[in-house]
């Protein structure tokens, strides 16, 4: 229970430490006024549903699933803090790289375009998508069986707290000078706003599908570098709210 205070903590710091940069930034403070009430909605909506509904279902309905057709596991993979971190950070990240391309054919492209309307990168809208589209992401599944398996999932919280707050850090315009060390340092190997900001580019299309590391796009040729961010974000959409919330079709 600890571990688990500690890493909302660090996913709650990261998410008002960028509210906070951008609402004291002039450009991000001018961006943010430009939001219309249905941007508002959405993005509060998504926020909500990823910060507290989809934590509430994975503790209650997806963890009972898993005590139903598992009920001897429980607790039986006994790892160090490290393997269960790098199965978090490396091998989850791995799944998610496919499950983000999965949601970018045209099978499931329609209830992730919603995700893809923000015409800003800033954190509000990091968790922006239709009500129902976390259904469909290895992120709730996948967690919820390694924190039933584990004997001590310390490590494994740790990389989850982590995924998450970077996934904060990459949807906002906190950008690392090219000239710094830290940028030298992470450029090579892990996503940076830069990066997914490409993603979300409607004039790129089909790159940058990563969440932590950059090596799965690199590995499968969907990486595309460019250290300057896109001028035009987002993609039109004809879509109404209740169907962007609900009914994406």
């Amino acid at each position: 229970m600890e571990i688990q205070n500690f890493g909302q903590l660090i996913i709650f710091g990261t998410f008002i430490g960028l509210f906070g940069w951008t609402i004291t930034n002039q450009f991000g403070l001018t961006q943010l006024k430009l939001k219309t009430r249905e941007d508002w909605l959405l993005d509060g909506t998504g926020l909500t549903i990823q910060g507290i509904l989809i934590p509430l279902l994975q503790a209650t309905l997806v963890y009972s699933l898993y005590q139903h057709i598992l009920p001897v596991q429980q607790g039986s993979l006994k790892l160090l803090l490290i393997p269960t971190f790098i199965i978090n950070f490396v091998v989850v990240d791995y799944l998610y790289y496919w499950n983000h391309r999965l949601l970018h054919t045209k099978l499931l492209w329609n209830v992730h375009q919603v995700h893809h309307t923000v015409t800003q990168m800033d954190v509000l809208g990091t968790s922006r998508n239709t009500l129902w589209t976390s259904l469909l992401i290895v992120y709730l599944w996948i967690h919820t069986l390694f924190l039933y398996l584990l004997t001590d999932p310390t490590g494994y919280l740790l990389g989850v707290s982590l995924t998450s707050a970077l996934d904060l850090w990459r949807h906002s315009r906190l950008i690392i000078p090219e000239s710094s060390w830290l940028y030298q340092f992470l450029s090579s190997w892990l996503i940076l706003p830069q990066d997914h900001a490409w993603h979300h580019c409607c004039e790129i299309h089909n790159y940058n599908y990563g969440a932590n590391l950059k090596i799965w796009d690199k590995l499968h040729g969907t990486y595309y570098e460019s250290k300057k961010v896109p001028s035009i974000i987002g993609i039109p959409s004809s879509l109404n709210l209740f169907q962007k919330l609900l009914f994406p079709f």
